[in-house]
C-alpha cells in the first residue's frame, strides 16, 4: 500500500467521498482527492473540441516531429511446417510466414499534420461529405487513419470504428448500421470490402492507402454506379487549397457526435458507443491533470494498438496535444526477430513511453524469462539474484543490477523505456511487479469505452501491483451492492459493483434505445452500471475483483471470478493464453490453456520428456498436463487462492486463438461461450461427467 509520505501532489489517501451520505445497498461516490471540489472537463480553458487540440499542436510545437512512420521495402517469405489437430486427428502441413522488411523511420511535424488534415478536410467537402454523414475507419493503426480521423473532426463529420480484423459479416453490420457513406481502410483489405460492398447501400466514397490491385478497384466500383474510389493522396490533392472560410464554417461544436466507437462484441453484436467532442476533451483532460507531469517533451511513444480501440484513440489525443512525437508500428513488425534485415518497430523507434494490453505484457515476461532460461544455470542464478535486490530495494545494489543484469534486457526496448501503461483487463500482480523491477515502471488503468477509455489509473506515485488506481478527475465512482456474490459496501474493504458519472462518461449507444433506456446499465441519476466489480483500498485506489457476468457458482454454493483467476493464473511461466471454465456440478474450476511453447519446452528438458516433440503431441501427454496444472496451481497458493478457487484439472491446446477464428475480440479478450463450446469434450473428459 502507498505510504502517506510517498503520495506527492495526489495526497493520501487519494481518492475522497463527495456528495449525500452513504445509502443502504451503496457507497458514497468518491473522486480524486485533489480535484474533489469539481469534475475535469478540459485541459484548459480555450481546449472544447477534437479540432482546438489540432490547432493547439500545431501552434505550440510547430516543427517537432510529430508522426513516424516506416514504409514496407519488401517481403520475405518463409515455409515452416506445422501440426495442427482436425477431428481426431495430427495431420501436418506446410504454412508460409511473411516477414516484413521495413524503413527506418520517416516523420511529418505538427505543422505538416495540420496542413495534411486541412488537405483531407477539403476533400471530403468536395465529395459532399456532409455534418450527418458518417465515415467508417476500418484500417490498421497508421499517422492516415489520424488524419483521416481528425479531418472528419474539423468538418463536424463523425467517423464509425471497425477493428482491422473484421470479416465480411462484421465489416457489413459497422456500415450498415450507421449507414455510412464514405470509408478508409488499408489497400490489403479492400478484397474485403469489394465482397459487401453491394450490400451496403449507403455506400459512395472509398478512400485507400497503398497499392491495390486494378481488378479489385474495378470490383467496388461496379457494385454501385455511384460509388467513387481514390487514394488518401488523391484525396489531399482534391482538398488541396480549400478556402479557409468553408473549412470554418463546418467546425464542430462539443455537443457534436466525433465517434461512434464500435466494442470489440466479447458478448454479442459489436454496440456503437456514441461519443461527443465534450466526452474525449473531458478524458483528455483528466490524463492530462493526472499524468501530465511525467510526459516529458523529449518523450516518444510506439503507437502499435488498433486506433478503433478507446484506450488507444484517448492516448494518441493526450500525447499529440503534449507534443509527444510518436512512431507507428505494427504488432507483427514490433522485435527484431519478426523482421528480416531490418530491426524490429521497437529497437528502431524506441519509444520512452509505451502502453499495452496484459497479453502483451505477459509475452513480454515470458519472452525475457525463456531468453534467461536459454543462458544457462548461472546466467539464471544472477538474473534471479538481481530481482531478489531489487524487490527488496537494497540500497546501493539496485543500481548496480540494473546496470550490471537489466541493462541487456532494456536495450531489447531501445534502452529508453521508462513508463508504461497496461489496460484492456487485468495484469497479474506478478507480472506487473517483474516488469517494474527487471525493464520499467508499468502502472494499471481501467476504463471502458463508455467512460472514453478512463475510469481509473494509477500515478507512479500510487504505484501497487493490486489495484488500476485512482478515480480519473473526469469520472466519479461508487460500489452498489451485489448480493447473491455477498459484494456488498458494508464489507471491509467496501465491495460491489463499480458505477461511474461524468462528463467523459457517454450517454449511450448508436441506435440502441432498447440500452440506452434499461436502467440495469444507465440509472436515472446518470450513473452507468459497468458489471465490473471493485473495492475501495484504504489509500483511495480501487481494485477490480471481477465482471459480475463471469462469477461462476459451484457445486458447494460459492461463486468464483473467472477473469480474476485467470490473471493470477497467466502468471505461471508455462502458460501462453488462458480460459479458466467453471461448472456449477463442480467443486472447482478448470482451465483451456494454450502452452508457452518456449517455457515449456525448456521445462521439460529436465524431467526427461521429449521437448522436441511436435507441440501438439506434448499436449496431449498427461504428464505435460499434470506439469501445466502444477504451475498454473503454485501461482495460485502464491496468490492466496481459496482451495475451491484452486484448479482441479487443466486442458492443453496448440490451437491459435485469433480474431479471424472468433477465440478471441479484436482487443484480445477471450469469446468464453466459443471456447465451451469448441473444447466442450475435453470439458466433459476432465470433469468426468457423463453427457
Amino acid at each position: 500500500m502507498v505510504s502517506p509520505s510517498k503520495a506527492g501532489r495526489f495526497g493520501y489517501p487519494g481518492s475522497a467521498e463527495v456528495g449525500p451520505e452513504k445509502k443502504d445497498g451503496e457507497t458514497r461516490a468518491r473522486r480524486l482527492a485533489m480535484t474533489k471540489d469539481k469534475l475535469v472537463t478540459q485541459p484548459w480553458e480555450g481546449i472544447d473540441t477534437v479540432y482546438d487540440v489540432l490547432v493547439y499542436a500545431a501552434r505550440t510545437h510547430g516543427t517537432k516531429d510529430s508522426m513516424g512512420w516506416r514504409d514496407i521495402i519488401d517481403v520475405h517469405e518463409e515455409e515452416k511446417e506445422i501440426t495442427k489437430k482436425v477431428g481426431d486427428k495430427e495431420v501436418k502441413e506446410k504454412k508460409t510466414w511473411k516477414y516484413f522488411q521495413l524503413s527506418d523511420y520517416k516523420y511529418m511535424n505538427f505543422v505538416q499534420v495540420k496542413e495534411a488534415v486541412e488537405e483531407v478536410a477539403g476533400g471530403l467537402l468536395k465529395l459532399n461529405i456532409r455534418k450527418e454523414d458518417i465515415m467508417n475507419c476500418y484500417a490498421s493503426t497508421s499517422p492516415n487513419w489520424q488524419l483521416i480521423s481528425h479531418a472528419c473532426s474539423s468538418i463536424s463529420t463523425p467517423i464509425a470504428t471497425a477493428y482491422d480484423t473484421l470479416g465480411e459479416s462484421g465489416l457489413q453490420h459497422s456500415l450498415n448500421e450507421p449507414e455510412c457513406v464514405s470509408m478508409f481502410t488499408n489497400a490489403d483489405l479492400l478484397p474485403v470490402v469489394a465482397n459487401v460492398a453491394a450490400n451496403v447501400p449507403s455506400l459512395r466514397v472509398v478512400i485507400y492507402d497503398g497499392d491495390a490491385k486494378p481488378e479489385i478497384l474495378e470490383k467496388i466500383r461496379s457494385a454501385r454506379e455511384t460509388i467513387q474510389v481514390m487514394t488518401i493522396n488523391e484525396l489531399r490533392a482534391l482538398g488541396r487549397g480549400t478556402d479557409a472560410a468553408t473549412l470554418k464554417s463546418r467546425l464542430p461544436k462539443p455537443e457534436d457526435v466525433a465517434c461512434i466507437m464500435y466494442t470489440s462484441g466479447s458478448t454479442g453484436a459489436p454496440k456503437g458507443v456514441v461519443i461527443t467532442h465534450a466526452n474525449l476533451i473531458a478524458s483528455l483532460g483528466a490524463v492530462y491533470t493526472i499524468l501530465g507531469h511525467h510526459l516529458k517533451p523529449d518523450d516518444s511513444y510506439l503507437a502499435y494498438l488498433p486506433l478503433s480501440h478507446i484506450l488507444e484513440y484517448i492516448v494518441e489525443l493526450a500525447l499529440f496535444f503534449v507534443g509527444m512525437t510518436l512512431g507507428y508500428g505494427r504488432v507483427k513488425t514490433l522485435t527484431d526477430q519478426s523482421v528480416r534485415k531490418c530491426r524490429g518497430d521497437i529497437s528502431a523507434f524506441r519509444p520512452s513511453i509505451m502502453v499495452g494490453v496484459p497479453a502483451v505484457w505477459e509475452m513480454i515476461r515470458k519472452g525475457i524469462v525463456g531468453k534467461v532460461n536459454s543462458g544457462g544455470k548461472i546466467k539464471k542464478s544472477v538474473f534471479n539474484g538481481a530481482l531478489a535486490i531489487k524487490k527488496a530495494g537494497v540500497p546501493g545494489l539496485c543500481g548496480l543490477v540494473d546496470t550490471a543484469v537489466f541493462g541487456q534486457v532494456k536495450a531489447a526496448t531501445g534502452g529508453r523505456l521508462r513508463l508504461a501503461l497496461s489496460g484492456g483487463a487485468a495484469l497479474s500482480s506478478e507480472t506487473q511487479e517483474f516488469l517494474c523491477n527487471a525493464l520499467v515502471t508499468v502502472v494499471q488503468a481501467y476504463g471502458m469505452t463508455e467512460s472514453c477509455a478512463m475510469c481509473a489509473i494509477t500515478p507512479p506515485e500510487y504505484l501497487r501491483y493490486d489495484a488500476v488506481g485512482l478515480p480519473v478527475p473526469s469520472i466519479e465512482i461508487k460500489l452498489l451492492d451485489v448480493p447473491e456474490a455477498n459484494y456488498l459496501s458494508t464489507n471491509n474493504p467496501p465491495q460491489g459493483e463499480v458505477c461511474i458519472r461524468g462528463p467523459s462518461v457517454t450517454k449511450g449507444y448508436y441506435k440502441r434505445d432498447d440500452l440506452n433506456n434499461d436502467e440495469t446499465i444507465f440509472t436515472k441519476d446518470g450513473w452507468l452500471r459497468t458489471g465490473d466489480v471493485g473495492q475501495w483500498n484504504e489509500d483511495g485506489t480501487l481494485t477490480l475483483i471481477d465482471r459480475i457476468k463471469n462469477l461462476v457458482k459451484l457445486s458447494g454454493g460459492e461463486y468464483i471470478a473467472l477473469e480474476r483467476l485467470e490473471s493470477v493464473y497467466k502468471s505461471s511461466n508455462l502458460v501462453g493464453n488462458i480460459c479458466v471454465h467453471g461448472d456449477s456440478n463442480a467443486k472447482q474450476p478448470m482451465a483451456i490453456i494454450i502452452p508457452h511453447e518456449a517455457n515449456l519446452r525448456h521445462e521439460l528438458q529436465n524431467i526427461g520428456i521429449n521437448a522436441d516433440a511436435p507441440l501438439a503431441d506434448l499436449c496431449h501427454d498427461s504428464r505435460v498436463e499434470e506439469l501445466v496444472l502444477k504451475s498454473c496451481n503454485a501461482a495460485g497458493k502464491k496468490a492466496a487462492l481459496k482451495p475451491m478457487e484452486i484448479l482441479q484439472a487443466v486442458v492443453l491446446t496448440a490451437d491459435e486463438w485469433t480474431p479471424e477464428n472468433g477465440i478471441v475480440t479484436a482487443a484480445q479478450k477471450v469469446q468464453r461461450r466459443k471456447v465451451a463450446e469448441r473444447y466442450k469434450d475435453d470439458i466433459k473428459r476432465v470433469y468426468k461427467f457423463d453427457n
